[in-house]
Order: structure tokens, then sequence, then C-alpha cells
């Protein structure tokens, strides 16, 4: 293991950091989405939203960070909408199956804007793309590589997503 600090609670800094990434990611896409019509839009947004309640309820509750500052925030946010889990989620397995929803968040609006870009090119729906490309890979890699993840108490004690991403499963 490295001598990378663990936070107990993560700085402020580094939850508007990463929550900015995110929004800014469900904004593009979102602006993208609407140029489908209103009703993808609102489709889009619920699912943004959908998946956001998800990880409160069903990760959070089971996360060293629950009632903590974690990197995302989301610890303060999760005992509004549950109560502590089991210590047992290290234990637990997820698949590319169980993160596919999550990335579809970039993915749709990026499959919809190269679609719009074939039909009718747009300088501003090319950068659209571009930002969402750049946020979503190489943004979202950073914020959990360097500034969530390396920093993580839950990591440490076991976390089902760094052991999917490392391929440590044993």
């Amino acid at each position: 293991m490295d001598s990378t600090k663990c936070y107990e609670d993560y700085p402020l800094w580094i939850v508007l950091v990463s929550n900015l990434l995110t929004f800014s990611i469900y904004l593009i896409g979102a602006y993208i989405l609407y140029q489908l019509g209103l009703v993808w839009l609102v489709l889009y947004l619920a699912y943004a939203l959908f998946l956001e309640i998800r990880v409160l309820q069903k990760s959070c509750p089971d996360c060293y960070y629950f009632g903590k500052t974690c990197a995302f925030g989301k610890g303060r946010l999760a005992p509004a909408l549950s109560r502590k889990g089991s210590a047992k989620f290290s234990d637990r397995q997820i698949t590319w199956k169980d993160v596919l929803p999550d990335f579809l968040v970039s993915l749709i609006p990026m499959i919809v804007a190269i679609g719009l870009l074939v039909m009718n090119f747009s300088w501003l729906m090319l950068a659209l793309l571009i930002s969402l490309l750049l946020l979503g890979f190489v943004g979202t890699a950073f914020v959990r590589g360097q500034l969530a993840c390396n920093h993580c108490k839950q990591r440490e004690l076991g976390c089902p997503a760094e052991r999917l991403f490392s391929k440590k499963n044993g």
C-alpha cells in the first residue's frame, strides 16, 4: 500500500471539483438531448437523477464515508435517504454490467451528438462532443484517480469498484 494520506472527511475543494465535473457532464448531456426535443431532455435528466439516488441508496449506506464528507459529498446526503448499512460492502462484487448505467449518462449524449453531427454539422455540437469526451474520460479519470480514490479510506478497507477498475478480483 502506498503512503498517500486517506481523508476522514474530504476537503471541500475536492467535493466542489468532483461535483463540477459531474454536473458539467449532465449539463452538456442535457443540452445535447434537448436538441431531440423536450421529452428527451426530461428523460435524460430523470435518468441522471435516478443514478444519483441509486448511489445514495445502494452504495453510500455501506461505505465508510456514510455520514461523512466523501470526495463527492454524497456521504453527507445519504443519511437523508437511507440508514447505515453493512460493513460487508468491501466483500461485495460488482461487474461491468453493474456500472454500465453510470457510463450511459455520458455515452448516450455522445452517440446522439455524433448522429446530430452527421445529419447537420455544427461547430457547437462538435465542441460539446469534444468537451463531453474530455470531461467523461480525462476529467473523470483525473478526479477519481488523483482526487477521490487515491485518498479514500474505503479503498483501503476494500472497495468493489476499485477491484473492478484495477482488475483485482481476489
